[in-house]
């Protein structure tokens, strides 16, 4: 892990220098046409939400339509992929987040290396997970799902968005830090595995609460614990994992990032733009409704923090075995 903090921070100030001097666009003309906002999933999923959030917000501050483009496939590879190799002129972008840290380790054969080859240019929010059942299954918390699962090896069936999925690697963690063993059912996506979850086919889901929320309200899926620390502001009266299995914290988080030597005063114009989007109320309303909280950060923390989450989750991908398919 060393070796991988090294080569980041190398990586980061080799592209930091890069961009900083690169003559393509400047600030104060940026953008001068629409602006290409990559979202690496299928619409109507997480990710191409929040796109629309930054992407709108973006348009109206700037003078010019950010245009979502999503580009789904390979755990957000394929779109990642399609920013690395656009002009770094700030014209085209791509919506970041945890899959990008946890393809590093899931991915032997990627044809660009993310930590060089996009700049982060802002964080948007921190995702928070919820642990749910459908209602038939018989446990009703944390410690219950563990006893239920140590008597029963191998015989509870986890929904998943596929390997290496959100959902795939808290399971793994969960497994990792209680001993279960439980199996997964791999689907082409969270939205079919949910599909499944409310329809009973699979017995648990580590879900992305903004997904699993309404399903939440209505009775069809009941809630064990947030996958964070703490608890969750969308959902204070469901305990935390944490609080049943210590140093349990697994979250997710969305950001913006460019290609690299994209010039430094264009991400920076980017960053506090998105910056201050954060900082309005109506903005982070509709972030916090959908079970998120806002993370501002300036580039260079965010370099830090994907360096930070990259490792951790390493471990546990590592440890798992898993590869992607």
């Amino acid at each position: 892990m060393k070796l991988l903090r090294r080569r980041f921070l190398r990586l980061a100030a080799g592209a930091a220098a890069l961009s900083a001097g690169s003559p393509v666009a400047t600030a104060q003309s940026y953008p001068t046409r629409p602006v290409r906002l990559v979202a690496p999933f299928p619409a109507a999923g997480v990710v191409d939400l929040f796109a629309r959030v930054v992407g709108q917000w973006l348009s109206e501050r700037l003078g010019q339509p950010f245009l979502i483009e999503n580009r789904a496939g390979a755990g957000g590879n394929v779109g990642t992929d399609a920013v690395v190799k656009a002009a770094p002129d700030g014209h085209t972008l791509l919506m970041t987040g945890a899959n990008n840290a946890w393809n590093v380790t899931l991915y032997d054969n990627l044809n660009f290396d993310f930590l060089r080859d996009i700049a982060p240019v802002a964080s948007i929010c921190h995702g928070v997970g919820v642990l749910v059942v459908h209602p038939s299954f018989s446990v009703k918390s944390v410690p219950d799902l563990i006893a239920y699962a140590k008597a029963n090896p191998g015989k509870i069936n986890v929904g998943s968005g596929g390997i290496g999925s959100g959902q795939h690697v808290y399971a793994e963690l969960f497994k990792m830090m209680t001993g279960v063993d439980m199996l997964y059912v791999h689907y082409r996506g969270g939205a079919p595995a949910l599909t499944d979850l409310v329809a009973g086919q699979v017995q648990i889901m580590f879900e992305s609460l903004p997904t699993a929320i309404e399903h939440i309200r209505a009775g069809k899926l009941r809630p064990l614990a947030v996958t964070t620390a703490t608890r969750s502001e969308a959902l204070p009266d469901v305990p935390s994992v944490g609080e049943f299995v210590q140093g349990y914290d697994a979250r997710t988080w969305i950001g913006v990032g460019a290609p690299r030597n994209t010039p430094a005063e264009i991400i920076n114009k980017l960053n506090n733009e998105i910056n201050a989007g954060l900082a309005d109320p109506k903005v982070k309303a509709r972030i916090t409704d959908l079970g998120y909280t806002v993370f501002p950060s300036s580039p260079a923390e965010v370099s830090s923090f994907t360096i930070a989450f990259t490792e951790k989750w390493a471990k546990v991908i590592k440890s798992s075995g898993a590869k992607a398919e």
